[in-house]
């Protein structure tokens, strides 16, 4: 269990809201191959009893709470989440339950691995077998290559779209799962949310020159307004099922956030201070070039 950590994860302090990051090999020791979101948990829901053979993961509260039980074959051990700052990393052949979640509970799985049923262990007999037929448990440190991402452009506001993800319905709560390059159109390198967001505030108001982004209202809803520089259009978004991508070469600002709303972006960059365009005269001569 040596292996098993709690990750303390930037918690940038803002009067507008909250944020929390994640980076693919910075703040998280494996690349990041896709992310899901459990929600509609009933209150003191029992869920996600297995293992993985490789998979590595991290699991975050975004909002409520709940405990992580693990068992490595040797020692059990419970941790309770409730800090959507906190990271619980879990490494590979660890058997994990999910349990006590609290009301309106949201659970982020950001993993190292593309789904694959084969990597799933989900008898506890077998898992114990699996142990004792191992003689390295540690499973190595998952790949940190870096994929390509679509090449930047100067998009428009008919470029940005809405993506309707898959759902896996069980009455011990919806899973939403999202894989880089499948079900949206780039590899995940950075996942960040905003949350503790009061009403009345207005966040984003900035583009990038080469970043994509996909928003999700994983918990309430907003309102995005998207601006080309000659066209506009605003997009809600109030389903945990449902992304807004937003290309590079977009102006994009987030309003009407509604109580206890959670907003979720999957970006295909990690944080680079020069891919952003923080003021509208600087994006307006930004896409005077264009041409």
């Amino acid at each position: 269990m040596k292996r098993v950590r709690i990750i303390e994860l930037p918690k940038v302090i803002d009067r507008r809201g909250n944020l929390s990051f994640i980076e693919a090999g910075k703040h998280i020791p494996f690349n990041i191959a896709r992310s899901y979101w459990i929600y509609d948990v009933p209150g003191g829901q029992h869920r996600g009893s297995h293992a993985f053979k490789s998979q590595h993961e991290v699991i975050i509260a975004l909002s409520g709470s709940f405990d992580v039980v693990l068992n490595d074959g040797v020692e059990i051990r419970t941790y309770t989440l409730n800090r959507s700052y906190n990271a619980l990393y879990v490494p590979n052949m660890v058997w994990r339950s999910l349990n006590n979640f609290s009301t309106n509970a949201l659970c982020l799985v950001i993993a190292s691995e593309p789904y694959s049923e084969e990597d799933y262990i989900r008898n506890y007999k077998q898992f114990r077998k699996h142990l004792s037929m191992s003689v390295d448990r540690s499973g190595g440190v998952p790949s940190l290559s870096r994929p390509d991402n679509p090449v930047s452009g100067y998009n428009t506001v008919t470029d940005c779209s809405l993506i309707d993800f898959p759902i896996i319905r069980n009455r011990a709560g919806n899973i939403t799962p999202v894989q880089g390059m499948e079900n949206v159109p780039f590899s995940i390198r950075r996942v960040f949310y905003i949350y503790d967001i009061p009403s009345g505030v207005k966040r984003g108001m900035h583009a990038h020159k080469a970043c994509h982004e996909i928003l999700v209202a994983t918990s309430g809803s907003f309102e995005v307004e998207l601006d080309d520089g000659t066209n506009k259009k605003s997009v809600l978004l109030n389903s945990p099922m449902q992304g807004l991508h937003i290309p590079p070469g977009v102006w994009a600002a987030q309003k009407n956030y509604s109580a206890g709303v959670v907003c979720l972006v999957l970006a295909s960059d990690v944080y680079d201070s020069e891919d952003y365009i923080d003021t509208y005269s600087e994006f307006k001569k930004y896409r005077q070039h264009e041409d």
